[in-house]
């Protein structure tokens, strides 16, 4: 009889191991291809269409997560955990809905994508870099990255795994309101700033295959490029509208940085809201399966936009079925709904159930969201870790972003006269004004996507340097500094100031909220420069995401430097007005004489800039 009981308990154990050891998808040491195809032929339908739904995470409820298995998780901006949260705060809350996710009968972990697009910018105390557009003045790739490593630190800080970022459209008229989220108008510039890719996902391994997704490990994040394809060339109302152009100039200006940010393993591509030559790209199968998936050998998953298949009909989801068709048969692997998704699971489910979409598109999209899934090292390590917290917001990153200022402003005038040069400004003089609705308004030089999806007013929303706090910094002890927003003439001329800085741009915007017909600085920026620039000498910095009318304020000024979004440490604008540093940035987009020129880019037949493309005036470092 015991010899009985010790061959049934010899039997269970032997069972047991075997079933172990038939979950090859949860055995890292099996090749990336056998877990995959393991973990397919044990999903369920509706496992498989949950992989595919990325929702917003007030959505993600424990019971939303094992009802409907869902694969992706978002933070929508300015969808926080709580007011000010920690990096505490944002691991719980991650590691909360991941713990859900793995609880499911597979335990597939989900992941959790952010807009990080200038760093970690939705969290409190992160550091804010530079907007692209001012990154793409620097021409330096390997600062981008560093950037991009920077970035990915302080994402995982929070626990989050995925950010949505690089933008790699190229921006052919300022009018368009994601201008400041792109590197240039020339697309070379652009490829260069792909670089950014390895620093957020790591160095690719050498001999890696071409389209093949990769992501080093626990301190790096997946990557995404968008927004597929030709976004930055719309025309008319440009925001989700139509890139009215032939296929020459859409492979020739706005797909080469696709080409570079595939080489360099990125892991996810996501499609634009505009439309090219009148066809929606949401439901644009000839460009997203047959070149970005057949042509181009991209092995990642790609991504919907927010609602982005909504739109494919006007008015929004007027035919949401047929909306979900068309978006999963042109190539889209994984849809972000944000809040709707139970329609939108039980639409795709049918669909397939029915015959309209087949299998084979199905099972592609979740064969490309799993590789990435393995290929991150999700399944070994779902959880946060907090060891990565100390690097939000850490010193080092601050003083990175502290030279990306630096390297990223454009002295665009300097005298009046080649003999009568103003920068750079002495650090020790009697008494300084300081002028304009930006100088001390930490939003504003922020710009879009900071803390909310619009940006934000005023200094009490996270940590940084404005520009006003370190100008008082940089200047000698001895040095009066007195700040009006505003001030009239007769205070300017009474005043007794040596010089005035004059710190003026636009507020913040993102989206179709930033679309403008005009680009002109926001009030009271041109009287500010009337007042201040007709009474004394003054240098205007102009903080702003695109270039903006500075025509008939130029011949008054006499000296102009281009700051664009500068981001949380303003002490990189005062390292070069002082001359500490020198100015070194050459401008990456044509500085329009009016907005009746536009769209104009170099090499136009009708080009004629105020300051044209690559202009840059260069200064040595005071003490040099």
């Amino acid at each position: 009889m015991n010899k009985m009981r010790v061959f049934v308990v010899f039997l269970c154990l032997w069972a047991a191991v075997s079933a172990a050891d038939n979950l090859k998808y949860k055995d890292p040491k099996q090749p990336l291809n056998a877990r995959i195809e393991d973990l397919m032929r044990r999903m369920t339908l509706e496992e498989k269409v949950g992989q595919m739904t990325l929702v917003e995470r007030r959505e993600a409820s424990p019971d939303a997560m094992k009802q409907y298995f869902i694969g992706a998780v978002l933070s929508g901006g300015g969808s926080v955990p709580k007011p000010k949260a920690s990096a505490a705060d944002w691991m719980e809350m991650v590691d909360g809905i991941q713990k859900a996710a793995l609880s499911t009968r597979l335990g597939i972990p989900m992941v959790y994508g952010i807009d990080a697009v200038h760093g970690n910018n939705n969290v409190y105390r992160a550091t804010i870099f530079p907007h692209n557009v001012g990154l793409g003045v620097t021409r330096d790739p390997q600062l981008v990255k560093r950037i991009g490593a920077a970035t990915a630190l302080e994402v995982r800080a929070t626990g989050i795994q995925c950010a949505f970022t690089p933008t790699v459209s190229v921006c052919r008229d300022p009018r368009w309101g994601r201008c400041f989220e792109t590197y240039s108008e020339d697309h070379t510039i652009v490829q260069s700033m792909t670089e950014i890719i390895p620093g957020l996902q790591g160095d690719l391994p050498a001999g890696s295959q071409k389209g093949i997704p990769f992501v080093a490990g626990k301190e790096k994040v997946v990557a995404c490029a968008k927004h597929f394809v030709g976004d930055g060339g719309t025309t008319r109302e440009l925001y989700q509208n139509d890139t009215a152009t032939n296929m020459k100039d859409l492979f020739s200006i706005h797909l080469p940085a696709y080409y570079d940010s595939i080489s360099k393993g990125v892991a996810t591509v996501m499609i634009s809201y505009s439309s090219w030559n009148g066809k929606k790209m949401h439901a644009n199968r000839d460009l997203i399966t047959g070149l970005l998936k057949n042509k181009l050998k991209f092995e990642g998953f790609v991504i919907s936009d927010w609602e982005g298949i909504d739109k494919l009909t006007t008015p929004p989801r007027q035919n949401y079925t047929y909306s979900v068709e068309a978006g999963v048969l042109a190539g889209i692997d994984m849809f972000m709904i944000a809040d709707r998704f139970p329609e939108f699971i039980t639409n795709l489910t049918t669909l397939v159930k029915s015959n309209a979409i087949p299998m084979t598109r199905i099972h592609d999209a979740v064969r490309r969201i799993l590789r990435v899934k393995f290929v991150m090292g999700l399944f070994e390590a779902p959880l946060a870790d907090p060891s990565l917290a100390k690097h939000l917001g850490s010193q080092e990153h601050r003083e990175l972003a502290r030279k990306a200022v630096r390297k990223s402003l454009v002295l665009l005038k300097n005298g009046k006269a080649s003999d009568n040069l103003l920068l750079p400004l002495p650090k020790k003089a009697p008494k300084i004004l300081v002028a304009g609705s930006h100088a001390d308004n930490l939003g504003f030089q922020c710009g879009g996507w900071t803390m909310e999806w619009q940006g934000f007013n005023g200094n009490n929303q996270t940590d940084g340097t404005t520009i006003l706090a370190a100008i008082k910094k940089a200047v000698d002890p001895s040095t009066q500094v007195v700040y009006s927003e505003n001030p009239d003439a007769s205070f300017v001329k009474g005043g007794g100031f040596s010089h005035a800085i004059v710190v003026v741009g636009e507020v913040p915007y993102t989206e179709k909220f930033g679309d403008s017909a005009n680009l002109t600085m926001a009030d009271p920026g041109p009287s500010t420069i009337e007042s201040v620039c007709g009474s004394m000498r003054c240098v205007v910095v102009v903080v702003s995401g695109r270039p903006v009318v500075m025509e008939p304020y130029v011949g008054r000024i006499d000296a102009l430097v281009a700051a664009w979004l500068p981001g949380s440490e303003g002490q990189g604008v005062a390292d070069v007005l002082f001359g500490d540093y020198g100015f070194s940035g050459k401008l990456a987009r044509t500085w329009f004489k009016s907005v009746d020129q536009l769209p104009m880019n170099v090499g136009d037949a009708h080009y004629d800039p105020l300051f044209s493309f690559g202009f840059g005036l260069i200064t040595p470092p005071s003490n040099a």
